[in-house]
């Protein structure tokens, strides 16, 4: 007996050594992108979604694959409409047998999404949808996002705009974007005062008695009059400008938007505010990449949502490095939690409590330059991820 000992032990050793040389057979990791593809939200979408293809050729050196393991991307239209998102969603998760899913545009078609990843047990990576809910109250912890929320939104506006003495009105669409937009702002001001919130259709086209409303509630006001704006999509509320709110010393202030939006921009120079992004501000490797390669494919640099669609891709990428290309949901969600990755506005970190992705934003003076047919946002200053105090709004 005892001669035969060291036979099987060499025989298992061989065998063992054998199965270390097989390689795993590599698998297809499918990543489903649910958005917004038709619909009012169009050209944010189509942005995110160069973006997105740019951030996984990026982080991928050019090869679309993690560990071996090739990256196929199945896209879904939501027409901006939720039942139809909750329905593209479920589809990409059972019948695409995605292991992970992007998504979507607007925050109304976000929130209906949000429940069908929980029942799938599936990751669903928001970016660009913006209400706070997302990872707030309507949170479950499959939702991650790297795209901003209303109160990072709001917080870096109100760092901007926030200084004894100044009156404000808020002027929002009437929808979750909108509303949790206007909250977060009121709830971060310590020192100026809102006195008026108007809220239109998204489908406004004529903004005259909103306006009026406005003026009215800011004219007699002593000190700095501003009427600060949450829009996205239709609709030009900065003509309210041609109503002349100048003659009561009233003042437009606003976030940052996609270029053709910010053309409006040109008429306010001086106009402060604070950005998510714009192309010329952050300096780094990852938005030096992008612009470089951006302008080569495209003749044009990269807008807004391009840059949030990027980093969607590389925290995408850099989890699954990190799991070497294992898409075990249970897996992901531990590698992502407080993960931190490089991305087009310097590091992102996704917060362990709400897997809301924390960066920094932008505070800006809007400069008019011939060269743009855009107001450009020149930088006043950077605020940092932790000079936002960032609430956490969901109940885990």
């Amino acid at each position: 007996m005892r001669h035969n000992t060291p036979h099987s032990l060499l025989a298992a050793t061989a065998l063992l050594l054998c199965a270390a040389l097989v390689p795993v057979a590599a698998k297809d990791i499918r990543i489903a992108h649910v958005y917004d593809k038709t619909g009012p939200l169009e050209a944010y979408a189509k942005q995110t979604q160069v973006g997105l293809q740019m951030g996984l050729d990026y982080a991928t050196g050019g090869t679309m694959t993690v560990n071996g393991n090739k990256l196929v991307l199945i896209e879904k239209d939501t027409q901006g409409k939720p039942d139809v998102a909750k329905s593209q969603l479920a589809a990409a998760y059972a019948d695409d047998k995605a292991d992970i899913a992007v998504g979507p545009t607007g925050s109304g078609v976000a929130l209906a999404m949000l429940p069908v990843a929980e029942e799938y047990k599936k990751i669903l990576l928001v970016e660009p949808a913006v209400a706070d809910a997302i990872t707030g109250d309507k949170w479950n912890r499959y939702i991650f996002r790297t795209g901003r929320n209303s109160s990072q939104d709001a917080i870096s506006n109100a760092v901007a705009l926030d200084k004894p003495g100044v009156t404000i009105a808020t002027l929002a669409q009437d929808y979750a974007f909108g509303r949790d937009g206007v909250k977060a702002f009121r709830e971060t001001l310590k020192n100026a005062k809102i006195v008026h919130e108007e809220y239109l259709p998204t489908s406004t086209t004529d903004f005259t008695a909103g306006a009026q409303r406005l003026f009215d509630s800011l004219k007699d006001k002593p000190g700095r009059k501003i009427i600060f704006v949450i829009w996205a999509g239709a609709g030009n509320p900065y003509k309210i400008a041609d109503l002349d709110p100048k003659r009561y010393g009233i003042e437009i202030a606003t976030g940052g938007n996609i270029l053709p939006a910010m053309a409006a921009y040109k008429n306010f120079p001086g106009m402060e505010g604070a950005t998510y992004y714009y192309f010329g501000i952050p300096k780094n490797p990852v938005n030096n990449w992008l612009v470089t390669e951006h302008y080569k494919r495209f003749k044009s640099p990269p807008d807004f949502f391009t840059a949030g669609g990027m980093a969607a891709g590389i925290a995408l990428v850099e989890a699954l490095k990190k799991t070497g290309g294992d898409t075990n949901t249970e897996k992901l969600i531990s590698t992502m939690e407080g993960m931190s990755f490089e991305t087009p506005k310097g590091k992102m970190t996704f917060r362990k409590e709400d897997h809301q992705a924390l960066q920094s934003m932008y505070h800006f003076k809007i400069k008019v330059d011939p060269a743009f047919p855009w107001g450009v946002p020149e930088l006043v200053r950077e605020i940092g991820i932790d000079e936002m105090k960032l609430p956490i709004r969901n109940k885990r």
